[in-house]
């Protein structure tokens, strides 16, 4: 494990295992809203690529410059998670950005802390995520009744380059965390099994979804973030409205 790529390789298999404890299964990033406007099982297994690819592109449109921004600039992790929670205006997306991002910080401050690698870039982006962590448990509510949110996102981005990995790497697994967590959603609701989900985390489609909109993304500032599947924030903002529901969002 003194071999710098092996100690990013084995961070990197970590970070995507679905054991990881970020509870990300309760979520259905929408879908289950989808699904409840296409009751036809026919018609929901054919919309259903269509609602991941825009899921993907979306998550990455709105999400994944503030990931690298996190990873690029830990030090500024308080600023981020903030820019990020006045960008998120979907109550529901935004509970789960929180629920998760905090997830992440008891990991890190239980499990993955001492595992962090030697660079300086790493040093500093442990440093920023700890004293985040310090600062999440001691924060008060301002004169404006703002409070640090913990979103998920920076905390992803600052987290990974904390444990050595490369930037491009941590968009990829990101974003491939993203439609694992998706496709886990899709099984648990019927809409297709498990040997079809894993075909379709294998095949090349869903690497090509990916890979273009890390491409489309990297390089960009936060304020460059923007919405661009709307009807993903109209599925995730009506979950609530549905007679039933299996998921918390």
């Amino acid at each position: 494990m003194n071999n710098p790529s092996s100690a990013s390789l084995h961070a990197l298999l970590l970070l995507s295992d679905s054991a990881l404890p970020l509870g990300s299964f309760a979520f259905s990033s929408g879908l289950e809203s989808f699904l409840g406007h296409h009751k036809h099982s026919n018609a929901r297994l054919q919309a259903f690529d269509g609602f991941l690819e825009n899921s993907i592109a979306n998550v990455a449109s709105t999400a994944l410059p503030y990931v690298l921004n996190g990873y690029d600039e830990p030090e500024a992790l308080q600023d981020i998670d903030n820019d990020f929670d006045a960008s998120t205006p979907c109550t529901v997306a935004r509970r789960a950005s929180v629920g998760q991002g905090r997830a992440l910080l008891a990991i890190w401050e239980k499990a993955l802390a001492s595992s962090t690698v030697s660079t300086a870039e790493a040093q500093t982006a442990a440093t920023g995520v700890s004293d985040f962590v310090t600062k999440a448990k001691t924060s008060k509510p301002d004169a404006f009744g703002m409070n640090l949110n913990a979103h998920f996102a920076p905390l992803f981005g600052a987290v990974c380059c904390a444990l050595g990995l490369a930037a491009h790497d941590t968009a990829y697994l990101f974003l491939l965390n993203h439609a694992k967590a998706v496709l886990s959603a899709a099984v648990r609701a019927s809409v297709f099994g498990p040997y079809q989900s894993q075909a379709t985390l294998a095949s090349t489609k869903l690497q090509q979804w990916v890979n273009d909109s890390v491409r489309r993304e990297s390089g960009k500032e936060v304020l460059d973030a923007a919405v661009t599947a709307p009807t993903m924030d109209l599925w995730m903002g009506r979950h609530e409205l549905l007679y039933s529901r299996i998921f918390n969002s």
